[in-house]
């Protein structure tokens, strides 16, 4: 940070405080604009501070996204730190893609006080399934309730326990192969679970609202999906609302994936056109996004 007033969420004295979100329209699967559009304009207003666990291979691209969204980064991974500043920060995010002893700890210490301090927090599960620690820790926290799981199919599949993992990190399930599986465990979380793929599957266990756009390029980017997670983070903290606020990041994130990918040459070009696209899109942009019931 650059200063005690650059970044709305810290104040003069040095000390984090969390900044609320503002009041959005509720999400109208059936007519989404108004709530799109009224998110974009939420996140710019309250910059949210959204406080990254994250893995150590997208850090970079996780802090410019969510700069580019709007919001605020901070990425604190120590135990000593962690609890603290999850219960201060306006959001959290927690993923388990490097995960060693050290973080995990973190992770755990950061996800409980987020949930003492009522803070929004949002669980990715990483090639959850195909490795027992990571599998492990991402059952203990599924237990304490994230707002928000965010994943593609393989992985949703195992944290549910319906399957055991994809390729690494790539699945080998489609969105609609786990819908089943995100409604159960949306049910046991309380909360909402957002899925990738060609078309995005976010349900609340009652609700469900597919996301259409993107590029494949978003595939061949490296740490793409994991920026989704903080900017899911950062917009539920924004809204208020966490299934308005996970579709809105997801509709963010593939409009402007769709505007990079006209504009570049490659998968290099990309990266860069799509965080200068997700700074541009506003909310009369985003209220034209593919988003529809089902």
């Amino acid at each position: 940070m650059t200063g005690a007033s650059a970044r709305p969420g810290r104040t003069l004295s040095g000390r984090f405080t969390r900044s609320g979100g503002v009041s959005v329209l509720p999400m109208d699967a059936a007519s989404p604009a108004a709530s799109l559009a009224a998110a974009r304009t939420a996140l710019r207003e309250t910059a949210p501070l959204v406080h990254c666990l994250t893995n150590t291979v997208v850090q970079t691209i996780t802090a410019n996204a969510l700069l580019a969204g709007g919001a605020a980064p901070a990425m604190v991974d120590a135990p000593e730190e962690a609890g603290e500043f999850a219960a201060v920060a306006s959001a959290v995010l927690v993923n388990v893609g490097t995960v060693h002893a050290r973080t995990a700890e973190a992770m755990r210490i950061a996800a409980r006080a987020a949930g003492g301090a009522g803070t929004p927090w949002v669980l990715d599960p990483v090639a959850v399934g195909g490795l027992a620690f990571r599998t492990d820790l991402a059952a203990e926290l599924v237990a304490l309730r994230p707002t928000v799981v965010r994943g593609n199919a393989s992985e949703v599949l195992a944290l549910a326990g319906a399957g055991s993992g994809g390729r690494g990190v790539d699945s080998t399930a489609t969105a609609d192969d786990a819908l089943a599986a995100a409604g159960e465990l949306a049910h046991r979380t309380g909360g909402v679970v957002a899925v990738s793929g060609a078309v995005d599957v976010v349900t609340d266990g009652t609700r469900t609202v597919r996301i259409g756009g993107g590029s494949v390029l978003l595939t061949r980017t490296t740490g793409a999906g994991c920026a989704l997670g903080a900017l899911v983070a950062a917009y539920v903290a924004a809204t208020g609302d966490p299934l308005t606020g996970t579709v809105a990041a997801h509709a963010h994130v593939a409009l402007a994936a769709e505007i990079a990918a006209r504009l570049a040459e490659g998968p290099g070009t990309f990266a860069a056109h799509w965080l200068d696209a997700l700074d541009a899109l506003d909310g009369d942009a985003l209220a034209r996004a593919d988003v529809r019931s089902s």
